[in-house]
């Protein structure tokens, strides 16, 4: 039985690997978000860097949206094929910027999905005024 082991487990990774995802998520294009924003992401280079545009369709200042340039990272060892991601977009329209760090994912019906949560900071005129600044 010792050397039956072996042989059964390698053939359980053999059996269960069929069953895993090998789609790899790519950051590269255009998103759009469930409140209409969007942005478009360049290529990532081999060190993982990346740029692109924002289009923010929701804002509470009442000036004009306009594109907004973004710049990021995508953790890059092992090529992940769903792999982590930060990026900073420094709005034209507004006194802030926001940062935004996610995992890009790779749905059942092998749809590209990207998770992420973001963190705006605005400017403050006072040091009084800074912990309403962060949101």
């Amino acid at each position: 039985m010792v050397q039956a082991t072996p042989f059964l487990l390698v053939l359980f990774l053999a059996l269960g690997a069929h069953g895993l995802s090998t789609e790899k998520c790519i950051l590269t294009g255009t998103w759009v978000n469930d409140l209409g924003s969007n942005m478009t992401i360049s290529k990532v280079n081999e060190m993982g860097e990346f740029s692109g545009i924002y289009y923010t369709a929701v804002s509470d200042t009442t000036e004009k949206i306009k594109k907004s340039p973004l710049l990021g990272y995508q953790n890059m060892p092992n090529l992940l094929s769903q792999p982590v991601f930060g990026f900073t977009v420094n709005w034209t329209f507004a006194d802030s910027i926001t940062v935004f760090t996610g995992q890009c994912f790779v749905d059942g019906n092998k749809e590209e999905i990207l998770k992420t949560m973001w963190l705006l900071r605005s400017h403050a005129g006072k040091l009084e005024d800074d912990w309403k600044a962060t949101k």
